[in-house]
């Protein structure tokens, strides 16, 4: 028998309610809760601020290198560092969420961001959540989850979101964004969002978000069970 930790892959679309179950399941086994989703955006808000052009792809690239970005749980919170500072909130914002898909698929971006990650779980106990969790950063992963919802569900979810940070955006307007990304994010040629062959598909469009980790908790229970038989 193994006593090694497990790699928990979530994967999904925006705003299907992965990093809020990611970060429950986490805490609730004594995992580290790493939501990559973050980390991209951490590094979009940079090259905001940089005022570099999301279609310039050599300028974005050429940022890779002097850039950190760093997960830290403070309490029960994760917060999100880039170059030392707290951007947790201001990567939250509606620029940064239409910058980061396209930012997110320059291939140096992903490499760079893939190798952090891989060395975030190398000794399991960890709970990551993203979009290529479970077919590129750790296909291996123990157990593999893929979480979808209905669009206006997600919609209504992610307009949430936004108003608790004081930011209000009509529902048709977030809807519209969505599926912005959701293109993006399947077309593009670098990660691109995919369901693993091997993970537990989850709709959580009528779900509640405990209902969503106690689905999670089962199927890592059953695994563990079954490490404990050998």
């Amino acid at each position: 028998m193994t006593s090694r930790k497990l790699v928990i892959a979530i994967d999904g679309p925006a705003a299907s309610g992965k990093s809020t179950t990611a970060r429950l399941v986490a805490a609730r086994l004594g995992y580290l809760h790493v939501d990559t989703g973050a980390m991209y955006r951490a590094f979009a808000l940079k090259v905001l601020r940089r005022n570099i052009a999301i279609g310039d792809r050599q300028g974005i690239e050429s940022l890779v290198a002097g850039t950190h970005v760093a997960l830290a749980l403070q309490g029960d919170v994760l917060r999100v560092f880039l170059d030392g500072e707290d951007v947790s909130d201001a990567i939250r914002s509606p620029e940064v969420s239409r910058a980061v898909s396209p930012v997110s698929g320059y291939p140096e971006v992903r490499r760079a961001m893939v190798r952090e990650q891989r060395l975030l779980g190398a000794a399991g106990g960890i709970v990551m959540d993203g979009r290529d969790i479970g077919t590129v950063v750790y296909p291996d992963a123990d157990v593999k989850f893929f979480m979808v919802a209905g669009i206006e569900a997600r919609a209504r979810r992610r307009q949430e979101e936004l108003t608790g940070t004081g930011t209000a955006i009509p529902l048709e307007a977030v809807v519209q964004d969505i599926r912005e990304r959701d293109a993006r994010d399947a077309g593009r040629a670098e990660s691109p969002l995919r369901r693993a062959d091997d993970a537990i598909d989850i709709d959580t469009s009528a779900l509640t978000i405990e209902e969503q980790v106690e689905i999670v908790l089962k199927a890592v229970s059953g695994i563990l069970q079954e490490r404990r038989k050998r």
